[in-house]
């Protein structure tokens, strides 16, 4: 495989100090009591609102973290191994808007959304994890992550990372929700601490409560630099680093071996209107960077790479995207973020969907580079040839190679003449991506969940609503 570095042995070296003190000399916002007490009878020291880990409790709890993570769906055959050398890819998550494929305009997601996406995701050959998608803004707000959730796995057989959560109540409630859709599934939590080096009592709980129930846990920091991280690319890497190191110490101590995926979701500013920006080629780099790091504590790495600022499918979404895949995946990425997002993730598509399965099928070619062996150098292939035909299209060496995928045979990008394409109506990418989703959308089937299995689900939707509308009577 080739890879890439942008970082090196020293450079990790140098973050990797660069943390320890963060961690051990300016500490990490933390009040909640409990925690704090953990933390202190393990080394840590108290001074203000902050609390100092020493460099030994960083690095030992760290080395308590498995290689790798396994996460399973309704559908056993298709578990994946987080860290197991493959590249594995899925969508975005928690995005508030849609671009509507009858309209063509853009619209406030709903539930039916959530359907439509899981079901489309579950056909895609390249995507391997499927993450609720929409924010639907038909359900009340203290269930919103409970809905997406439920109607991502009823409608997908894949595994399922686990909703954005932010609170303890909610891991129980989705990991309930999981045993009751797929008694012997594993589902993942990802949560996020409030950069800069802010652990606000939710995260903390909800954190300390997915270790307590041995749920493997994605750190998700997203500084944004210039903002709330240092504007140079290693400081920033450097204090999300320290808040993922910060988030394993209070894993590992409340849960010994715990499975944890280094996440990380830095991003850069527009300096004229100061939003996070996506489609910026140092997302890419910054990707190479935190594989660097992840792969340098021995764990699996998740990094978003599908990204774009552009509001359609065009060609600024598709050098944007592939560049900021490609340049992580060349690093060994073991999973890529971002399939379908759209506008820096406020908005997206299921037309973007499809054109991002297909660029994942490039993204994976070339990681995988190629071979120089004696078969692949083909010089008895050669002579033969030479002193034959001088043509190599009726040579087994040819079919096979081909046959194992030497050259990559596209779906949706159209190798065809130009009489041929203008025979099939002139159709562009997204004509054909959109028409290939709709043809999905109609021809996939998955067994739906059992009717006790989403009564049970939905009481404990209907339970956290209820609780929501007492505590705010």
């Amino acid at each position: 495989m080739i890879q890439l570095k942008a970082l090196g042995q020293e450079g990790v070296k140098q973050v990797h100090e660069a943390t320890l003190r963060i961690l051990s000399e300016v500490g990490v916002t933390l009040t909640h009591p409990g925690t704090r007490d953990m933390l202190t009878e393990h080394g840590a020291q108290v001074r203000g609102d902050r609390v100092l880990l020493p460099p030994d409790l960083v690095e030992k709890c760290v080395a308590q973290c498995p290689n790798t993570v396994k996460v399973q769906g309704r559908d056993s055959a298709k578990t994946i191994v987080l860290g197991d050398g493959n590249c594995h890819a899925h969508n975005v998550g928690g995005t508030p808007n849609i671009l509507d494929a009858a309209t063509g305009e853009r619209r406030a997601a709903v539930r039916q959304d959530n359907v439509n996406t899981a079901r489309l995701l579950d056909a895609l050959p390249n995507v391997s994890t499927i993450t609720p998608f929409f924010t639907p803004q038909d359900v009340p707000a203290a269930s919103m992550s409970l809905w997406m959730y439920y109607d991502t796995i009823a409608n997908a057989t894949k595994p399922v990372h686990g909703p954005g959560v932010q609170t303890a109540r909610e891991v129980r409630a989705v990991a309930e929700m999981a045993r009751i859709a797929c008694p012997d599934g594993i589902v993942t939590m990802a949560i996020s601490p409030l950069s800069p080096l802010g652990f606000p009592d939710d995260v903390v709980e909800a954190i300390v409560e997915t270790a307590r129930l041995g749920l493997p846990l994605g750190p998700l920091p997203c500084p944004i630099m210039g903002a709330t991280s240092p504007m140079s690319i290693a400081g920033g890497l450097a204090q999300q680093n320290a808040e993922v190191l910060a988030s394993i110490v209070l894993a590992q101590l409340t849960h010994p071996g715990l499975p944890i995926f280094y996440c990380g979701r830095l991003s850069t500013m527009s300096v004229r209107t100061g939003l996070s920006v996506w489609g910026n080629p140092e997302i890419g780099l910054i990707g190479i960077g935190t594989v660097e790091m992840g792969h340098y504590y021995k764990l699996p790495v998740n990094v978003y790479g599908m990204c774009t600022d552009a509001h359609s499918s065009d060609i600024q979404s598709g050098y944007e995207r592939m560049l900021n895949a490609l340049l992580p995946a060349l690093a060994g990425a073991d999973e890529i973020s971002g399939v379908g997002e759209v506008w820096g993730g406020v908005v997206s598509s299921l037309t973007q969907m499809v054109i991002d399965d297909e660029l994942l099928d490039y993204v994976k070619r070339a990681r995988r580079g190629f071979v120089t062996d004696a078969e692949s150098l083909a010089v008895e292939v050669i002579s033969k040839v030479m002193d034959s035909s001088r043509n190599f299209l009726g040579q087994k060496h040819t079919v096979k190679f081909m046959r194992q995928g030497e050259v990559l045979q596209t779906r949706l990008a159209k190798r065809e003449g130009w009489a041929e394409w203008e025979a099939s109506g002139r159709k562009g990418i997204a004509e054909r991506a959109n028409e290939r989703a709709a043809e999905l959308l109609a021809s996939h089937q998955m067994p739906p969940l059992s009717e006790q299995q989403q009564a049970a689900m939905q009481d404990i939707i209907h339970a956290m609503e209820r609780e929501a509308e007492k505590s705010n009577n």
